[in-house]
């Protein structure tokens, strides 16, 4: 059994990646860090993992982390950059839920995040922890960046096209969307049962922190720029994201479907559906699937793509690539259908 731990462990990712990490049948989970809350029990926080994880909340202590031999971090950004280089050195490995390693430049990072980054040196060896891409670096590395869930949507959705050179990059349209619990556990205004219910509206404009870190790997797809046009939205409901992709197609002669359906034939958590089908968030929530429809409008591609945000766009995500760096089949631990209804 491997042990592994978590750092930031009250927020939504942490509870879903307790979630998981609580039925895998290769792990056990040791450690789960929270400075505001340490010595409460996991199951008064949260009730649905009563009698499944039987441990307090500690403050986060570097002894006992090293014990592990797999650290998540899911916290904020600027907190994993202070922690990580200790843990590396100790022969540790590290997933990042956070946004601190995504970026590959430092000066990009500190725009977007108003910080200094504390260990720049470490940016170039962060692997991104999109398996679909870079499933081999993942298999080596010390520490991934998981990515982002407007990242992950965006870029299985568009990632055969761009591979083929099929797509225009002077233009390309995301219009997203996602449920509150993307905005995370904290007390906001915007997404309290009030604000948020019976509404929808766009958010994060003129600039959203997920779209330099789907521009950076949009640009190494394609092997040159892609002009991005972002928009993400806030919807009522709890779990679950779908965006919407619109972009030119450069060559009227490919079998849109057939490209995609043999691009994933081997991908078992991104699913084609058939040719004329809409997919729909409800059919991924509590899942490690994307589930993808290619659809044509003249000289236009519209791709749809739907994932749940808490779990292929962040805590079964971070297992997936767990199960990679630590050689597991993996699928492990993420092989359960849907929530319904």
């Amino acid at each position: 059994m491997y042990k592994v731990g978590i750092v930031g462990g009250t927020g939504y990712t942490g509870v879903e990646l307790m979630r998981l990490l609580s039925a895998h049948p290769q792990v056990m989970l040791t450690a789960v860090t929270s400075r505001g809350n340490a010595g409460m029990p996991v199951s008064e926080m949260f009730p649905s993992l009563r009698g499944v994880v039987d441990l307090e909340f500690t403050e986060p202590d570097p002894e006992r982390l090293a014990e592990c031999d797999v650290v998540f971090f899911a916290t904020p950004h600027g907190t994993a950059m202070e922690s990580v280089p200790e843990l590396l050195g100790r022969g540790v490995r590290v997933i990042d839920l956070g946004p601190d390693f995504r970026l590959r430049d430092a000066a990009t990072w500190s725009r977007w995040y108003k910080l200094e980054h504390s260990c720049p040196e470490l940016l170039d060896e962060a692997v991104y922890g999109l398996p679909e891409l870079y499933r081999e670096k993942i298999r080596t590395a010390r520490l991934v960046a998981n990515p982002g869930c407007y990242p992950t949507c965006t870029l299985l959705a568009v990632m055969p096209l761009l591979e083929r050179g099929l797509i225009a990059t002077s233009r390309l349209i995301v219009d997203a969307k996602s449920g509150v619990s993307g905005a995370g556990r904290q007390a906001q205004v915007r997404t309290l049962l009030c604000e948020a219910g019976e509404n929808f509206a766009a958010y994060g404009l003129p600039g959203h922190r997920h779209h330099p870190e789907i521009s950076q790997e949009l640009r190494q797809i394609a092997k040159q720029d892609v002009e991005l046009v972002f928009v993400p939205h806030l919807v009522p409901m709890i779990r679950g994201m779908e965006t919407t992709i619109y972009a030119e197609l450069t060559r009227g002669d490919v079998d849109l479907q057939e490209l995609y359906e043999r691009r994933y034939a081997s991908e078992t958590f991104v699913d084609v559906l058939p040719a004329g089908a809409v997919p729909d968030t409800k059919s991924v929530v509590g899942t490690n699937m994307c589930r993808i429809a290619v659809h044509r409008s003249g000289k236009t591609v519209i791709v749809l793509a739907v994932i749940d945000n808490l779990t292929k766009g962040a805590s079964g995500q971070a297992v997936q690539n767990m199960n990679l760096m630590l050689g597991l089949e993996e699928t492990l631990g993420l092989q359960a259908a849907a929530l319904v209804p």
